[in-house]
């Protein structure tokens, strides 16, 4: 194909599919028993330097126990896939910039440091504005294709998306001559993360997994990932998943971890389960306006807790989460 021209960013992660096949050729398939703790998981399978891909939707169905888990571990040098990260891209750039050493290192940006109404993360721009973090920029719409062309096993995919605009000249796309029909298209190249992190409604020991409502790019960067790391709201039995495969949206072959997690989106949505904490969200971003101020927060919420629960529990315990339920209930039944 005739190269027109292509965009000044960075590539980060490799593209090729050849590469990708020959690990998964090598990953195992047997219907084996992968539950275990949130810190087992994170030790075991996410590594210092790792590209990292989190699921979910802005601050809905964001697996929050496993991003407390990698900062509080100290995982450095990540390379993040910045797809309508909003809560979890806020919880990994607390791994920056407060003597600690570095989380992030990379980001491939579509939407980071923004929460939605709820307004941007100071910290977060802190920490993009130091210079400590390279990135190269996307739409959401390609972000999402490269997940799309990973999980499809193929090195990049067309498009007419970013042609003409000035994200175009910061990603890492290239513009081509379509062989076919002579037309200016955008290729948009294939991402395959070393490690990613789902939350679903339910799965089995296996990792079967079931997501009620959008599955958003989940299903695309589960069979993307090399590795795939499972928090879920309930553990089901295998037998469960067989009476209805056809609600088994993520196959258990692409995972490599299941952590039952209840409340695990927490303080992010979770559909038809329970609704966002707007008034921690609301605490954390106030706190993160002065540093020794969010270092507080942060050694009560996050560092000075064992796991998940603990988290949980100190922000208003089994009540909070059954009003958190209550709201949810309500909402869907407005719907």
């Amino acid at each position: 194909m005739n190269l027109l021209s292509q965009g000044e960013g960075a590539l980060f992660g490799d593209p090729s599919s050849n590469r990708a096949r020959q690990f998964f050729a090598g990953k195992p398939r047997a219907l084996t028993d992968k539950v275990m703790t949130v810190r087992e998981a994170v030790s075991r399978f996410v590594h210092d330097g790792d590209y990292f891909a989190s699921g979910g939707f802005g601050c809905s169905r964001i697996a929050t126990a496993v991003l407390h888990e990698i900062v509080r571990q100290g995982k450095q040098r990540l390379q993040f896939a910045g797809h309508t990260a909003t809560h979890d891209f806020q919880i990994l750039c607390a791994g920056n910039g407060l003597g600690r050493g570095a989380t992030i290192a990379a980001v491939d940006i579509s939407y980071v440091v923004g929460l939605e109404a709820r307004g941007l993360s100071p910290h977060a721009r802190r920490v993009m504005e130091s210079g400590e973090v390279v990135f190269t920029e996307w739409s959401n719409f390609t972000l999402a294709l490269r997940f799309k062309a990973a999980a499809m096993g193929v090195p990049f995919l067309p498009a007419r998306s970013l042609l003409g605009s000035d994200t175009f000249r910061y990603s890492a796309a290239h513009a081509v001559v379509c062989p076919f029909t002579g037309e200016k298209l955008a290729l948009i190249p294939a991402l395959y993360p070393d490690v990613a992190v789902l939350h679903v409604h339910e799965a089995d020991c296996h990792g079967n997994c079931r997501i009620l409502g959008t599955t958003v790019s989940d299903l695309d960067i589960a069979r993307a990932a090399k590795r795939v790391l499972i928090t879920c709201e309930r553990l089901i039995p295998n037998d469960e998943i067989r009476r209805d495969p056809s609600r088994t949206v993520v196959p258990f072959f692409c995972v490599d971890a299941v952590c039952e997690v209840p409340y695990g989106s927490y303080p992010g949505n979770m559909p038809y389960e329970y609704y966002s904490d707007e008034e921690h969200l609301h605490h954390w971003l106030a706190a993160e306006k002065d540093l020794e101020t969010y270092r507080a927060f942060l050694e009560r919420y996050l560092y000075g807790v064992t796991d998940f629960e603990e988290y949980w529990r100190r922000c208003g315990g089994l009540s909070r989460m059954q009003e958190l339920r209550r709201q949810e209930l309500l909402l869907s039944r407005h719907h």
